[in-house]
């Protein structure tokens, strides 16, 4: 069964989309494949609103301007997630290769699962009629295994049935062969069943006609069992988003090159394309860019062509050798966000313009600090893509685990810990909790989610974002 039959379209799956598919480089690019909205949105329509013309330069604020407030990590999503309309695009791919992908169509079954009454053991089909008088000894009329037809079952008698196959007209239970004494071509029945007894329903499952993926859901392996179990042999899914990265600085340098001195090697653009290609997005790396005005400008309008979302790490600052700012300023438009969050805190959201019809392209600048770049990551540019795919919940389910440490009372920022669940069920912390110590982002097991201006006492319980539900 193809796509048409179980999984119905939706009336703009004809649409094209406005991104076309990056043009060759040489070797330059390397390509791989419960949220506060409305409230939140409109509190903060005057720091979000981005204008035509570049933002006030911040690097040489007015004294007497009041500093604006930071926002909490809920205002910062919604925003995020205000702008993140989804993606035109469809594509139909076969189930089997669909993993990861995002429904662009519901999913509605054309049949019922099981397609009729099955049984649920190995035994013997009966009428229950038939035992009600003392009868226990019944001839075995036929034998029914998995995916055979049944004739009709003849009253007075048994049919040796089988797990996953089809009931016999007439039969209205099953009883399983450990309640029961095979004697040749005869079989003794000790055990009176109940109607309905060890046998699964047509239907039990999934009615006909009932949505069992809705448009919006992200494919798992289970989902693609389930769409296979109605005969789906391919899916209509959102078309992968279309990521650009960059990085800046002249003192990052490429892993298997010798450190100059003063150089780091440059660990966010391996942790951002992982993070990028977990999500099933289509990533062009374009490395590290010179430290210029013009090279980031050019750098910006040639990813901005082919691309829905530009994403750096650092750089974007009012220093002197800081030039992505004035060159997304210059190319498009940016906000500079003060998060209370740690690590994080600097975010910056903005957009590029394409130069035609085209919607533009988004830009995401995140902190360079490693962990920082990580911890923004999971908690904005996840979500915002996954919303941008037409993920409809894209909040992490988080646990309530208990605290075996103490921590000290933390400053106005929201502190997301690095911690890990140890033998007993509760939570261990990571000693060095420094947004430029690594090493907490492997060893952890997930973020503590800890209020502003809280400490930590010893039995206390914490919240406790698993990595596995914010690197799925």
């Amino acid at each position: 069964m193809g796509a048409g039959a179980g999984c119905r379209l939706p009336s703009s799956a004809g649409a094209k989309p406005c991104v076309r598919a990056p043009a060759g480089r040489g070797n330059r690019r390397v390509r791989m494949s419960a949220i506060p909205r409305a409230a939140a949105a409109a509190s903060l329509q005057w720091r979000i609103e981005f204008q035509r013309s570049p933002l006030p330069s911040m690097s040489n604020p007015n004294p007497a301007a009041p500093r604006a407030p930071m926002l909490s990590t809920a205002e910062a999503l919604a925003a995020l997630l205000d702008a993140a309309k989804p993606l035109p695009g469809v594509e139909t791919v076969a189930t089997l290769d669909a993993l990861g992908r995002v429904l662009a169509a519901d999913v509605i079954s054309p049949l019922d699962v099981p397609p009729m009454h099955t049984s649920a053991m190995d035994g013997y089909a009966v009428r229950v009629a038939d035992l009600l008088h003392g009868e226990r000894r019944l001839p075995v009329s036929q034998r029914i295994p998995a995916g055979h037809p049944a004739a009709p079952l003849v009253a007075g008698t048994a049919a040796r049935i089988f797990t996953g196959a089809t009931v016999p007209a007439g039969a209205d239970a099953v009883v399983m062969q450990e309640q029961t004494s095979a004697d040749g071509d005869a079989v003794e029945i000790l055990h009176t069943p109940k109607a309905g007894e060890w046998i699964t329903a047509q239907g039990a499952d999934i009615r006909q006609g009932s949505v069992i993926l809705p448009a919006g859901t992200r494919l798992t392996p289970q989902a693609l069992g389930l769409a296979a179990s109605v005969g789906c042999a391919q899916l209509p899914v959102v078309r992968r988003i279309r990521v650009a990265v960059f990085f800046t600085g002249d003192e990052l340098t490429i892993p298997g090159e010798p450190l100059k001195p003063g150089a780091i090697y440059n660990s966010n653009r391996f942790t951002l394309r992982g993070l990028l290609e977990r999500l099933g997005c289509h990533v062009t790396d374009y490395g590290i860019v010179p430290d210029s005005l013009a090279a980031t400008r050019d750098t910006l309008r040639e990813a901005a062509r082919d691309h829905d979302v530009i994403l750096t790490s650092g750089g974007v600052s009012v220093g002197d050798e800081d030039h992505v700012k004035p060159a997304v300023e210059a190319e498009g438009r940016l906000a500079l966000w003060q998060i209370a969050m740690k690590p994080g805190k600097p975010l910056a959201f903005g957009a590029v313009r394409r130069g035609d019809a085209c919607a533009d392209a988004h830009f995401i600048g995140l902190p360079g600090n490693p962990v920082s770049s990580f911890v923004t990551f999971l908690l904005f540019v996840r979500p915002f893509l996954l919303r941008l795919s037409g993920v409809r919940d894209v909040a992490p389910r988080a646990l309530s685990l208990r605290a075996d440490f103490s921590q000290h009372k933390g400053d106005r920022r929201n502190e997301f810990l690095r911690a890990r669940v140890n033998a007993a069920g509760g939570l261990d912390l990571f000693p060095n909790q420094s947004s430029a110590v690594l090493t907490s982002t492997v060893w952890g097991d997930g973020l503590i989610d800890n209020p502003p201006q809280h400490a930590i006492s010893a039995g206390e319980t914490v919240r406790f974002i698993p990595f596995s539900e914010l690197l799925s």
